[in-house]
């Protein structure tokens, strides 16, 4: 099985464009949710989101990077830098 791993950070200016956006995102979502390991924002200290993660199947790393490419938050502009990788999970 194929792992890779989208790590996306949040533009610090992004205001409401992340709870304004969601809805759209968890549609997305679903197209890999048979598919995905982890999945859910990462967090400040203060438990406010910063950024995204998703660790999920895909057939290779361009299949990866377009499923990024189409999230309804990198289209709208949330995201300051996305990391699409080859993932390899050791536990569990």
């Amino acid at each position: 099985m194929p792992l890779f791993a989208i790590v996306a950070y949040d533009r610090p200016d992004a205001g409401t464009l992340r709870a304004d956006t969601r809805p759209r995102h968890l549609v997305h979502l679903e197209a890999i949710r048979d598919k995905a390991t982890t999945i859910g924002p990462m967090l400040d200290e203060s438990g406010t989101p910063l950024g995204s993660i998703i660790v999920a199947d895909f057939a290779d790393l361009a299949a990866a990077q377009a499923f990024a490419a189409a999230d309804p938050y990198a289209q709208a502009g949330l995201f300051a830098s996305v990391a699409v990788t080859a993932y390899r999970q050791v536990f569990p």
